[in-house]
C-alpha cells in the first residue's frame, strides 16, 4: 500500500500504529523520518477531531504523502468537558503532569466520587494525498480518584480510575491497559477502517 507519515514524534504512539499498519504493507514514517524533525503545528482546534485532523493535513500539504495523526485527552464531566484538548497544558504554560494533576484535584475539590465521572478520548485521523479523510475516535470511561496511585502510566493516568477494574491506570500493567485504553479502541477501528481499504 505504500509509505505514510506519523505526524508525531512519540515513539510508543509510532509503535502501536506501526504494528497495525504493518499487516498492511504500509510503511510508516515519522516526521523526523520524512525530514520534518522539531516542523511544529499549532494545535488550536476546539475538539480532538479537529486537533488531529489539522495535523494529519497539515503534514500531508508539507510532504504530499498520505498521514496519520490523533489527539487525545481527559474529559470531565463536571468540569463541563475539561481539560479535554487542553489536556497537555491544563495547568498552564510550563505545565507538567504533577502541575495538571494538582490543578484537577483542586477543581474537584469537595465532589464525591459518583459526580467525578470522566473519559479518556482519542481521535485518530488520516488525510490521504487522493482527498479522502477519516476520522476514528475510542472512549475509555472512568472516575477521579481523590489522590494519585500507582506508578505506571503517565499524564493523569494515576487519578483516572478505569470503570469495572477500582484501580487507576498507573496501578494496572501496560499489557493491560493497552487492550482497554481509549487509543487501543481507536485502533482497533482503524485497523477496522485498512482491512476495508484493503479490501477494495
Amino acid at each position: 500500500m505504500g509509505k505514510m507519515i506519523l505526524a508525531s514524534s512519540n515513539k510508543h504512539k509510532m509503535e502501536e500504529i506501526k504494528k497495525i499498519l504493518d499487516k498492511f504493507d504500509i510503511n510508516l514514517q515519522s516526521m523526523a523520518e520524512a525530514g520534518l524533525e522539531g516542523f511544529e503545528i499549532v494545535e488550536d482546534g476546539e475538539t480532538f477531531e479537529e486537533n488531529s485532523m489539522k495535523k494529519a493535513v497539515t503534514i500531508l500539504d508539507e510532504l504530499g504523502i498520505d498521514t496519520i495523526a490523533d489527539d487525545s485527552g481527559l474529559m470531565v464531566d463536571k468540569l463541563d468537558g475539561r481539560p479535554g484538548v487542553y489536556s497537555a497544558r491544563y495547568s498552564g504554560e510550563n505545565a507538567n503532569a504533577d502541575t495538571n494533576n494538582e490543578k484537577l484535584l483542586m477543581e474537584l475539590d469537595g465532589v464525591p466520587l459518583e459526580e467525578r465521572t470522566a473519559k479518556f478520548v482519542c481521535v485518530i485521523s488520516i488525510a490521504f494525498k487522493n482527498g479522502e479523510k477519516i476520522c476514528v475516535r475510542g472512549e475509555c470511561p472512568g472516575k477521579i480518584g481523590f489522590e494519585k496511585k500507582g506508578e505506571n502510566g503517565f499524564g493523569y493516568d494515576p487519578l483516572f480510575i478505569v470503570d469495572g477494574y477500582d484501580k487507576t491506570f498507573a496501578e494496572i500493567s501496560g499489557a493491560e491497559k493497552n487492550k482497554i485504553s481509549h487509543r487501543a479502541k481507536a485502533l482497533e477501528k482503524l485497523e477496522e477502517i485498512f482491512q476495508d481499504i484493503a479490501a477494495r
